[in-house]
């Protein structure tokens, strides 16, 4: 019979100055990942409320007083000895000057570098969290392209950032045609775009491919080169661990709740959602039944933010 692993829940800091830098502190020798760097803090304690944690954890590290803000993300992650839930805390502010009190280094970074610095995997999602858009858009199939590209450019009016090209009822020329066309749209409004599932054109245009499940297991090596995102549908554990191996930039995983797209369907929940995170460190959107009015649910099991058709387009 297994031993359960253990639990252990862990609060976390993103602590900013006025020049908009992030602190972050380096693990020190003889602890798990040693040398790596990661968002300051600590484990909460038996009968701790999250946010006395917190202070207690930066009090006793880098001898602040802090005010504890906003949740950032909460990230289920699996390790070989331990199940841990890494909760991040924006700061409202604090007093006292950050010092390494246990011997470990501090960094100020830059917010755009600090995908440069080696982290353990339940801190890279919280980067992306903080530098990377919490909503992306699927495209519905086109009744009318005048009409859709209307449509794609009142989304990006209205905030969109990161966007997928799914188109599966034209081919030829009429996709291309109106793939370049939303890809114009896209780099006037400042989004990152994908095309689902087209590899060539997506070379072609110099934007990004988001891969279907079923294009994951065909290739061994990430198909576009850095610089190009690339991204993934995944459905089960393997999915995921594979676009963790190719490169992927992120993933989508779903469906979280029902849907009309997917009738028949067995939801995976958010316990089934953060089930399939804490295996992997990529960057995750729910999808499934998702608005905008999931966001918050979707961080506090360990989501990018949420992926939707219906939730994020108006016809």
């Amino acid at each position: 019979m297994l031993t359960p692993l253990r639990s252990i829940h862990v609060m976390a800091a993103v602590i900013t100055d006025a020049r908009g830098r992030i602190l972050l502190a380096r693990r020190t020798e003889g602890r798990d990942l040693a040398g790596r760097w990661e968002f300051p803090g600590g484990k909460q304690e038996p009968g701790e409320s999250p946010e006395d944690a917190l202070v207690r954890e930066l009090r006793e590290e880098l001898g602040i007083e802090a005010r504890v803000g906003d949740h950032v993300i909460s990230v289920p992650q699996q390790y070989p000895d331990k199940r841990l839930c890494l909760e991040v805390r924006h700061l409202t502010g604090w007093t006292g000057t950050p010092r390494g009190h246990e011997g470990q280094a501090l960094a100020w970074v830059a917010p755009d570098k600090l995908m440069r610095y080696d982290m353990p995997p339940a801190d890279r999602p919280v980067v992306a969290a903080l530098m990377q858009p919490d909503r992306y858009l699927v495209t519905p199939e086109p009744e009318d392209a005048g009409r859709w590209l209307a449509a794609l450019e009142r989304a990006l009016a209205a905030g969109i950032r990161r966007v997928q090209i799914r188109v599966r009822s034209l081919s030829g020329d009429a996709w291309r045609t109106l793939a370049t066309q939303a890809v114009a749209r896209c780099r006037e409004a400042g989004a990152e775009v994908l095309l689902n599932g087209d590899i060539a054109l997506a070379q072609e245009l110099q934007v990004g491919v988001h891969l279907r499940a079923s294009q994951l297991g065909d290739l061994s090596a990430r198909p576009l080169p850095a610089g190009l995102p690339v991204a993934a549908s995944c459905h089960v554990a393997a999915d995921l661990r594979q676009a963790e191996a190719l490169g992927c930039d992120f993933a989508v995983v779903g469906s979280v709740y029902p849907t009309l797209s997917h009738p028949g369907g067995e939801p995976l929940g958010w316990p089934g959602f953060a089930g399939l995170r804490e295996g992997v460190s990529l960057p995750i959107y729910a999808i499934g039944g998702m608005t905008p009015a999931d966001l918050l649910q979707a961080r506090r099991h360990g989501a990018q933010g949420i992926a939707a058709i219906r939730g994020l387009w108006e016809g």
